[in-house]
């Protein structure tokens, strides 16, 4: 193949995914207006789903457009060169080809961001606001941006760092270290995540005695489940949206409720909520998702490792000399089908999942709390009750809400 056939393989790539994912989302919202399923009649009335339709089309707006932008503004970035500008432009700063590969990879990076922020305000400030979700201010939102980019800065960029210096010092063997280190650090989030970075962005306080509280510990003590941690987080500084999760493994366990949980459920649809998270822990289905995300990885890498210096590659981009940073890009467009692959089937798994800690809080709970819990949570977010088939299969990590109250009630 030639690096121009090569070249031309890549855009066809981004313009069929482009084309594809614009697609799904065109079936989707044609189905906006379907009626409510009788099984989910009375989670609006008449004119909260008119609401809910509204702000559904308008993010779909919002979503054609500023996918729109990306797309053109990469189609000309790979007509225009501009692959091959930056390396040049990067390698008048100095020889070392870690510094090179750093300063391409964070400029990239940079630019991206620039790119998305005015798009990523306007949706907050705008859309959100205008909908009545949105609780941040402008203050917030600009920190959030900082240490979002510090944290880049400072862990991204000293993960990049080792990776570049594994790929010099034992060149296509650098898969093995690498993969070795990213296994670390993800077994390292996973436990220190809530305690470590959550904190840098919200404020989690030990949920106060009460009812909810005796309520939780009650059910907890019925299936067994040591429970130390019980926190309340302060979502609500930036949506009234509402979540809760569990984190971290053995005694670094915690389960995390957002405030605005607290303020839009009962306490016995908290419970409800918790005992599906708790059915996620005791069933395992975070270390089958860190295992099975350490083995895509691992595989990843490996191939990424037989391409990673090819100079048809760099060719294809413009560039004359292969570089770590080149073949990674490159790489990156072409595994891109895989990763849909491969995205496609852990979304699979985790509907499969959710199925299981349905049924882990029906069996040990009861599943009426947890039923209008899924209501609630779906009325206030204005969720989309009639998904098309296609784009629950293609996107979806949970299933449907129609789905899991068929299931629940079988």
């Amino acid at each position: 193949m030639t690096p121009q056939n090569l070249f031309y393989l890549f855009i066809a790539i981004i313009v069929l995914e482009f084309i594809w994912d614009t697609f799904l989302n065109y079936l989707n919202a044609k189905h906006y207006k379907d009626p409510i399923p009788k099984l989910l009649k009375g989670i609006f009335d008449q004119n909260e789903y008119l609401k809910s339709q509204e702000y559904k089309k308008t993010n779909y707006r919002f979503s054609i457009w500023s996918s729109l932008f990306s797309f053109v503004l990469m189609l000309l970035f790979f007509f225009l060169d501009g692959f091959a500008w930056l390396d040049n432009f990067v390698r008048q700063f100095s020889d070392n080809s870690i510094v090179i590969s750093l300063l391409f990879i964070g400029i990239l990076l940079l630019v991206n961001d620039l790119i998305s922020t005015p798009f990523s305000y306007y949706h907050t400030f705008v859309i959100e606001e205008n909908f009545g979700f949105n609780k941040s201010t402008k203050l917030t939102f600009w920190l959030d941006k900082l240490k979002g980019l510090l944290l880049m800065l400072l862990v991204g960029g000293g993960l990049l760092f080792a990776i570049l210096w594994f790929y010099e010092k034992t060149g296509k063997n650098f898969w093995l270290y690498t993969w070795g280190l990213v296994t670390v650090f993800s077994v390292f989030i996973n436990l220190f995540y809530s305690t470590l970075i959550v904190p840098l962005f919200n404020k989690q306080t030990p949920l106060e005695e009460g009812d909810l509280k005796k309520a939780i510990q009650s059910f907890a003590i019925k299936v067994g489940f040591k429970l130390n941690n019980i926190f309340v987080i302060d979502g609500s500084k930036r949506s009234t949206k509402a979540n809760a999760y569990f984190a971290g493994f053995g005694p670094k366990k915690r389960i995390v409720l957002y405030d605005t949980l607290i303020k839009d459920l009962e306490t016995d649809e908290i419970v409800g909520v918790l005992a599906h998270e708790i059915g996620h822990y005791q069933k395992k289905h975070a270390i089958y998702n860190l295992v099975l995300s350490i083995l895509t990885t691992g595989i990843t890498l490996f191939v990424l490792s037989l391409f990673i210096d090819s100079p048809l590659l760099a060719q294809a981009l413009g560039v004359t000399i292969p570089s770590f940073h080149i073949g990674i890009i490159a790489f990156g467009i072409l595994y891109s089908p895989i990763s849909e692959i491969t995205g496609l089937f852990m979304n699979l798994l985790s509907r499969k999942f959710e199925y299981q800690a349905d049924y882990y809080a029906k069996t040990f709970y009861d599943e009426k709390p947890l039923i209008s819990a899924l209501k609630k949570l779906s009325k206030n977010s204005l969720s989309n009750l009639t998904p098309h088939p296609t784009y629950v299969f293609m996107h979806y990590s949970h299933p449907t809400l129609l789905e899991r109250v068929k299931k629940l009630m079988s």
